[in-house]
């Protein structure tokens, strides 16, 4: 899904133009596109308090997984509380007499952030901390039992002070779940996403893994559903370019530790996120004790190997 602070190109095919209204709520603006739906910045009619507003219209059967994946998403989003978790307000659908509903939304907490995918910060530490926030935030979801399974660039928030929100539980189940196809996004998925196997809370530390290797090589990592698919697609661990070779400023010790995370065996992989946290805060710790010593050549060196990343 994208960022709420800001409307991306949407797709004519989906956007019916600036409604008045949606389930009484005040729409304000148009302010992005996720699967399926459109998001909109919207007021309490009561209350006047801000919010956004994810809307799918059925047209057709195949939208009925958009719905049910709103429905998910607000039932999770109520029963695990923490700040880097958007939060789930209201869900309403509006359903014909013969119960098929024709439309639903899901009314969430309104985040002014930029997702990583449109907006990567370009100093290393700065994507270490928004990495160690994302990690406490999978961890309390993981201790309620939830995988999120689908965690990528465009689901992680950022403001301008540096907060993370991680979002679109749309696809969470409980761990030990078997899905019946396949769920996720490409080039974040673990081999077992692929493979239609039970995901854990390790198919999160891949996603998580596959995420920072993005965010710290400047491109997507291969995995089993980008590979080309026959009996004989497999990946091999060593063959992948790690994040240090890819950028010499990156610490071997972070760099390691991604590649611990994108293990194809889910029991080589890092135990939890507890352990992920730790690790990144020594990592942190190190780098920021390495910028104190040398500011200038630290910083310039990254952010000059970030903007060619980038931009």
């Amino acid at each position: 899904m994208s960022s709420v602070s800001s409307t991306n190109a949407i797709d004519p095919a989906l956007d019916p133009g600036l409604p008045r209204t949606l389930f009484d709520y005040h729409v304000i603006d148009l302010i992005g596109q996720g699967a399926g739906s459109l998001i909109y910045a919207v007021s309490h009619p009561a209350t006047h308090q801000l919010y956004a507003l994810k809307h799918v219209v059925r047209k057709s059967e195949k939208d009925d997984r958009f719905i049910e994946q709103l429905e998910t998403e607000y039932q999770v989003g109520r029963q695990v509380s923490h700040p880097g978790l958007r939060r789930s307000i209201e869900f309403k659908v509006n359903r014909t007499l013969l119960r098929k509903a024709t439309d639903a939304a899901l009314v969430l907490e309104l985040f002014d952030g930029i997702s990583l995918e449109r907006q990567l910060p370009r100093d290393l530490t700065d994507i270490v901390a928004a990495f160690i926030q994302t990690a406490q935030a999978l961890g309390a979801l993981h201790g309620q039992g939830f995988v999120h399974c689908d965690l990528k660039p465009n689901n992680i928030l950022r403001d301008n002070s540096g907060r993370v929100k991680v979002i679109d539980l749309g696809q969470t189940v409980k761990a030990g779940t078997i899905k019946k196809r396949i769920q996720g996004t490409p080039d974040y998925m673990a081999p077992e996403q692929v493979k239609c196997l039970p995901v854990t809370f390790k198919t999160d530390g891949y996603n998580f893994g596959a995420t920072m290797y993005w965010a710290l090589c400047g491109r997507k990592m291969p995995t089993l559903f980008t590979l080309k698919k026959s009996e004989n697609s497999f990946l091999v661990d060593d063959r992948i370019t790690t994040p240090r070779d890819c950028n010499p400023q990156v610490p071997e010790t972070l760099s390691n530790l991604v590649m611990e995370c994108v293990r194809t065996n889910p029991a080589k992989r890092p135990e939890d996120m507890t352990e992920l946290t730790r690790r990144l805060e020594i990592i942190e710790h190190t780098m920021h004790r390495a910028a104190a010593r040398q500011p200038s050549r630290h910083t310039a060196v990254y952010r000059r190997s970030a903007a060619m990343r980038v931009g």
